[in-house]
C-alpha cells in the first residue's frame, strides 16, 4: 500500500469513515460478501464499478434480496419503485464519482435515489478504484462533472450536451432541450454514525 492510500485511510478515520484497501476487485467482492449478512436486503446505485465486481449477481445467488432497478423485463414504474425501496434498504451499495486525497467523497445523481441511499441507508458501502482519487475537492467535483458524467451519458445514450463529444456545457444543459444527468451533487465530508459508512478502495482502475 503506497503512502497516498495510507494517508487517505487515516483521513477517513478522522472523518468517522471506515476505510479498507484491497489489491483487486476479487478481494473486494469477497469482503462485500463477508460484510453484508445473507439476511440483509440491499439497495444499489447505478455503477459500472459494481457491475465490474459482479456483486449483484453474487448477492442474489446466495439469497440476498436486492432491490435491482435494472432487472430485465420490469416496467419504468417498477424500476422507480425499486429505487425508492433500495434507498431505505438494510445496506446500500454505491461507487463515488471522485474522492479527494483529504477523504471527501463526491457523488452526482439524476433521480435522487442515489443521494437518498448514500445519505440515510442503515449501512452504506462505497466501492471505488484508485482512479477515482483526486488531489483536492475542487478537482474531485471537476472529475465528476467533466469526466465521469459525460462517459455515463454516452453509456446510457442520455440526451445531454456532452453526449456526442464529451464536453460539459452545464450553462446550457437544461430542460426541455436537454435531459440533464448531474441534477444533484452530494459531498460527504464526514459521517456522524460510527461504522455506518465503509469505503472499500480497490487497487485497480474501476468504473469512470
Amino acid at each position: 500500500m503506497d503512502k497516498r492510500i495510507e494517508n487517505l485511510i487515516t483521513q477517513w478515520q478522522k472523518r468517522n469513515i471506515v476505510g479498507l484497501y484491497y489489491a483487486n476487485k476479487e478481494q473486494a467482492s469477497e469482503k462485500l460478501l463477508e460484510t453484508i449478512p445473507v439476511s440483509a436486503n440491499v439497495g444499489i446505485s447505478g455503477s459500472v464499478t459494481l457491475d465490474q465486481l459482479g456483486i449483484v449477481r453474487l448477492l442474489e445467488a446466495r439469497g440476498n434480496k436486492v432491490f435491482n432497478q435494472y432487472k430485465t423485463g420490469i416496467s419504468r414504474q417498477e424500476s422507480l419503485e425499486l429505487r425508492r425501496q433500495g434507498s431505505m434498504a438494510d445496506c446500500y451499495l454505491a461507487s463515488a464519482n471522485a474522492i479527494s486525497e483529504k477523504g471527501e467523497l463526491v457523488f452526482f445523481s439524476s433521480y435522487g435515489n442515489r443521494s437518498a441511499g448514500i445519505s440515510y441507508a442503515k449501512n452504506l458501502i462505497v466501492v471505488a478504484g484508485i482512479n477515482k482519487i483526486t488531489p483536492n475537492i475542487q478537482e474531485a467535483i471537476k472529475r465528476a462533472r467533466e469526466y465521469a458524467t459525460p462517459l455515463n451519458c454516452k453509456r446510457l445514450s442520455w440526451n445531454s450536451p456532452c453526449f456526442k463529444d464529451g464536453i460539459c456545457r452545464q450553462e446550457i444543459c437544461f430542460f426541455p432541450e436537454y435531459k440533464r444527468m448531474c441534477c444533484q451533487i452530494l459531498i460527504i465530508e464526514a459521517e456522524v454514525t460510527p461504522d455506518r459508512l465503509k469505503v472499500i478502495l480497490v487497487g485497480e482502475n474501476l468504473g469512470f
